[in-house]
């Protein structure tokens, strides 16, 4: 997990800095966010001081209602439990009162344009996204037909020649190298490069190429969730053939506690990678639409068990 501040937030939305400058250093450790209601008429029994506090129309019209003191009161109580910053939205004006005790405590007080509803769904899904458990794996991450693959593998046995001869084939490149792995559900995984691999693949003998100069814009995506994971294994001729002729039918990974398919490709000379990585991957988009080859093969064993069979 990212350690997300107030200043990263207000770079990602442009948000106005109304007052708290100096704390906009402040940690963001929760992905929740908060609308603050009953608290501002006294109750601050279950105030939820790790949230970000989102003031809409409803908020800040209800505190401009009331009379001086009691805002000041209000205001000053809700404040001093010092969560990670205010956001106000619509652009609303006349804060004067906020900004006083924003800038005693040190808690940021932004603002934006936004309505409220499409701004707390923009914020949390970012939040979800940068605050999500993760692992960081070996290999290359690619969309490849709309599916999120990890090609992995042992050092040096061609993971990276094979992403490149599926970038000229039109996919896209996520990650080379280093794959972080965020879990952003329950069942849900996203793959992403860490910054310093961005728009990178690196090819022995070559070094680094910027894959978005030489293929285009569309050779790269930030992150894609993280559907099947293929791996590259030598090929044994001492090993009994099934698992050559049949896959790795069954196999899953896990990741953050979350299994995904896995499948290995044995690789020879001869043999054209690129070209099973994209079978594999239409493969498994048939079998989530219901479709299942070895399962049609073995229904037409059972039917017609006295015919011959590959």
């Amino acid at each position: 997990m990212d350690r997300l501040t107030v200043q990263q937030l207000i770079q990602q939305f442009g948000l106005e800095l109304l007052a708290g400058e100096q704390g906009i250093s402040r940690a963001i450790e929760s992905d929740d966010i908060h609308r603050p209601g009953l608290e501002l008429t006294g109750y601050l029994g279950y105030f939820p001081s790790e949230r970000i506090q989102v003031l809409g129309r409803t908020e800040i019209t209800y505190l401009q209602s009331l009379d001086a003191d009691e805002r000041e009161l209000r205001t000053r109580d809700v404040v001093a439990l010092e969560p990670p910053c205010f956001i106000v939205t619509r652009g609303q004006q006349q804060l004067e009162f906020f900004v006083k005790h924003c800038d005693a405590h040190g808690v940021p007080l932004l603002r934006t344009a936004s309505k409220s509803t499409p701004f707390i769904s923009l914020l949390g899904n970012y939040l979800e996204r940068q605050l999500a458990e993760e692992q960081s794996i070996h290999g290359v991450c690619m969309n490849i037909f709309g599916v999120g693959v990890s090609l992995r593998g042992a050092s040096g046995i061609g993971k990276s020649e094979v992403a490149l001869s599926l970038i000229e084939r039109g996919h896209r490149l996520v990650s080379d190298d280093i794959v972080r792995v965020k879990k952003v559900g329950p069942d849900a995984l996203v793959g992403t490069h860490n910054t310093n691999n961005r728009e990178l693949l690196h090819l022995r003998g070559i070094g680094f190429i910027d894959v978005t100069r030489l293929f285009g814009s569309g050779a790269f995506q930030d992150e894609t969730h993280l559907d099947v994971e293929i791996e590259l294994i030598p090929w044994d001729d001492h090993v009994d053939t099934e698992l050559i002729s049949l896959g790795s039918e069954g196999n899953t990974s896990e990741y953050l506690g979350v299994a995904i398919p896995h499948i290995e490709i044995p690789v020879r000379p001869g043999r054209d990678i690129a070209s099973l990585v994209e079978v594999a991957c239409k493969n498994w988009r048939l079998k989530r639409e219901g479709y299942d080859a070895l399962a049609v093969f073995q229904e037409r064993i059972w039917s017609n068990p006295d015919a011959e069979h590959p």
